[in-house]
């Protein structure tokens, strides 16, 4: 596996101060994906031990809330054995502290029995990780107002409560965020139905 970017100090993919690896490779190629150069399996450098290592002891700062892993794609099949490893050994080290994955896939194919993005590690991602934010980025439901997340198809799970209940159980923000995310739309609303001035 290859990686574009490691980012410490993020705050951006998640709650609160993360380390964010950006992994390389991904197969959906969205339309107007921000990034489109992770495409390639070979973009960045080669996510070694060293690397890894590093990203683990990143986590150990008393002010870092967790690891994210985004891309690119983490759950492309070829990426998923190095993505179990990198969550399983972030869950090892620091057991409190809060794991993320992106991915363009949508958690029912990921653990459909036989589904096309499905491997022997998936479920080692799943049993690791605290949250998945899943779907492809889809340009025509882009909302500026929506927190760690780019169009309004995408979700951002409890993997946690989802595999425990057998359904989806989404994350919710924290109130104050939900209100002020209601007060964006409302506003950006309501600039849309005011008269355009003539110029």
């Amino acid at each position: 596996m290859h990686y574009g970017n490691i980012k410490y100090f993020d705050v951006a993919n998640g709650e609160g101060v993360r380390t964010s690896v950006f992994v390389s490779g991904c197969t959906h190629r969205c339309p107007h994906c921000f990034q489109p150069q992770t495409w390639s399996f070979e973009y960045g450098q080669p996510f070694d031990d060293e690397t890894l290592a590093q990203v683990i002891e990143s986590l150990d700062a008393p002010f870092v809330d967790g690891l994210t892993v985004l891309g690119g794609e983490p759950l492309e099949p070829r990426n998923q054995e190095r993505v179990a490893d990198l969550v399983e050994a972030a869950r090892a080290r620091q057991p409190r502290k809060s794991i993320w994955v992106y991915t363009g896939d949508v958690y029912e194919s990921l653990v459909r029995e036989g589904g096309p993005r499905r491997t022997a590690h998936t479920d080692r991602i799943l049993s690791a990780i605290d949250i998945l934010v899943d779907g492809p980025f889809v340009q025509d439901l882009h909302d500026i107002t929506l927190r760690f997340r780019g169009s309004s198809n995408q979700r951002i799970i409890d993997v946690p409560r989802t595999r425990s209940c057998g359904r989806i159980c989404l994350w919710h923000d924290h109130d104050i965020y939900e209100s002020h995310a209601k007060e964006q739309r409302e506003a950006l609303g309501n600039a849309e139905d005011r008269p355009q001035r003539a110029r």
